[in-house]
């Protein structure tokens, strides 16, 4: 059974800080072929297209395609602040291993 990826209270937070929905824009998740594990998630503000999966919270959106779903199967999608940098960052279940940097993965 595929489950649809949680967003954290704490990533709707920083969206509403942003001032996304007030543009009319929404969190983009999608999974794109690259990086140097095999997978890259690429992550942007974007406009919510028709067969997207929309996932409300606090007034802001986070999408994925349709395409990107599967990879992103139960996955917790959150915001974090280090000292090296804030992000938003993606805990995925389905990933057997990722680089470094957070942003790309096997599966």
């Amino acid at each position: 059974m595929q489950l649809p990826p949680k967003v954290t209270i704490r990533a709707f937070e920083r969206l509403s800080e942003i001032g996304a929905s007030a543009e009319g824009k929404a969190l983009r998740i999608a999974v794109e072929g690259g990086g140097c594990s095999g997978f890259q998630y690429e992550i942007k503000l974007d406009e919510p297209a028709a067969d997207d999966l929309v996932l409300e919270g606090q007034g802001e959106r986070v999408v994925v395609d349709s395409v990107s779903l599967p990879f992103l199967s139960n996955a917790v999608i959150d915001f974090s602040e280090e000292l090296i940098g804030a992000r938003f960052v993606i805990e995925n279940p389905n990933a057997t291993s990722s680089c470094g940097c957070g942003t790309s993965f096997s599966m």
